[in-house]
């Protein structure tokens, strides 16, 4: 059973979202602020919070914030039709999605499963080891870090993020689209700039770029990072 966190100042909304989210199978918890949200995280193992923008003591942003310097959970942001801005700072902070008050909850269900749905397909449910190696590339997340045969590697924040996801799920192929979601915490739309950082990082790491040993691109299909791993 997928544990869902509601965090809301308001209790007629918490209470409903209660209701919608327990007849759906799920375990619900619940918080009136970002301060409790986040107490609740460390007590209990959450795989999906929905997260009010606007709320005393502290905000869902800045919950937000605080949630991914040590977790990758799936976050849906709940916001007014005012919030505009506070949307997209939300998704630019690593919110995962976001449902606009008042919210139909067919839509909501629908959007929590999603999100769940991919979380696990990616692996979310376990634990990411802070240091990965595949081959000569070794990533350190703690240090944020990247060398390959021991010599360091500069990347940009992107780059990085990129090369991170690739490494910790090594052997797995993402979609342009999918490396975009979970990078830029947005979803695509225009030109894909993901195989432009795909290309400066194999520059980086691949002795030879033009064929690469590690970052492998899979025709049709997407990128993974290829070779030994541990």
């Amino acid at each position: 059973m997928y544990h869902v966190l509601v965090c809301d100042d308001e209790k007629d909304i918490v209470s409903a979202l209660t209701i919608y989210l327990q007849s759906d199978g799920y375990q619900v918890f619940t918080a009136s602020d970002g301060r409790e949200a986040l107490e609740v995280m460390e007590r209990q193992e959450i795989h999906l919070v929905l997260l009010d923008v606007m709320m005393p003591a502290m905000d869902g942003i800045t919950a937000l914030a605080r949630l991914r310097q040590v977790c990758n959970v799936p976050v849906i942001l709940l916001t007014a039709k005012s919030e505009d801005a506070d949307k997209v700072l939300g998704l630019n902070m690593g919110a995962d999605d976001y449902v606009t008050k008042p919210f139909q909850p067919v839509e909501l269900l629908a959007r929590v499963r999603s999100q769940l749905r991919r979380y696990m397909l990616l692996g979310g449910g376990a634990a990411r080891p802070s240091a990965v190696t595949v081959g000569a590339v070794a990533l350190d997340d703690n240090a944020k870090t990247v060398t390959v045969d021991g010599e360091p590697v500069s990347l940009t924040p992107l780059e990085y993020d990129v090369l991170r996801l690739l490494m910790q799920n090594a052997g797995t192929v993402f979609s342009p689209q999918e490396i975009y979601r979970r990078v830029w915490h947005e979803e695509p739309a225009g030109d894909n700039p993901v195989a432009v950082h795909i290309r400066h990082i194999r520059e980086k790491i691949e002795i030879n770029p033009a064929e690469p040993r590690y970052l492998k691109v899979v025709w049709g299909k997407g990128y993974k990072m290829e070779g030994e791993s541990r």
